[in-house]
């Protein structure tokens, strides 16, 4: 009897669990990227949780990837497992000292742009006060308007349209009346 092979031998599973372990380190410099544009471009939380999901679509894209080419589209819990330990080894070795270099470099690089933009700051710091003062005095102006606006529609339920008897038109004469006299 002729039968397909279903089953992976053990030797293939411990070369398909090395594989996802080395995938996992090679997702190593994808999460360095993300870190580095952390540390370059200062951001809130919110930006934050962005990169993660965006890495987490970038992780299950290759996972799924991985599983249709290695393994015959079988997905099976040690490639998630030799992802994470590929990953982790990546992360405490080469990733901490990778991380350091990247932020001595962006340290420098502050540096630099410091002193380039040091003198600049000096010429530009009255020129920004003087401007500073314009922009809050139309806020003021703005802001004062919509709570003009504020009061008026907070009140809005007194309006004369919103009450009974003028939807039913009893104390409003007919015009038809008025063109004939």
């Amino acid at each position: 009897m002729n039968m397909p092979e279903t089953f992976f031998t053990v030797s293939e599973e411990l070369r398909l669990f090395g594989m996802s372990c080395i995938m996992g380190a090679a997702l190593g410099p994808v999460f360095d990227v993300f870190r580095a544009f952390r540390l370059i471009l200062r951001h809130n939380d919110a930006l934050t949780a962005i990169e993660d999901v965006l890495f987490f679509m970038l992780y299950a894209a290759a996972l799924i990837v991985f599983s249709q080419l290695a393994a015959r589209s079988e997905m099976r819990l040690y490639f998630a497992v030799g992802n994470v330990l590929g990953f982790a080894v990546y992360h405490f070795t080469v990733g901490s000292v990778v991380l350091r270099t990247i932020s001595k470099l962006i340290g420098m690089i502050r540096a630099v742009f410091r002193l380039f933009f040091m003198p600049l700051r000096s010429f530009f710091a009255p020129l920004c006060a003087k401007v500073g003062v314009k922009f809050v005095g139309i806020y003021r102006i703005i802001v004062k308007n919509f709570k003009k606006a504020r009061i008026v529609l907070r009140n809005r339920q007194h309006l004369l349209y919103n009450k009974m008897e003028n939807n039913k038109r009893k104390n409003v004469k007919s015009v038809v009346e008025k063109n004939e006299t």
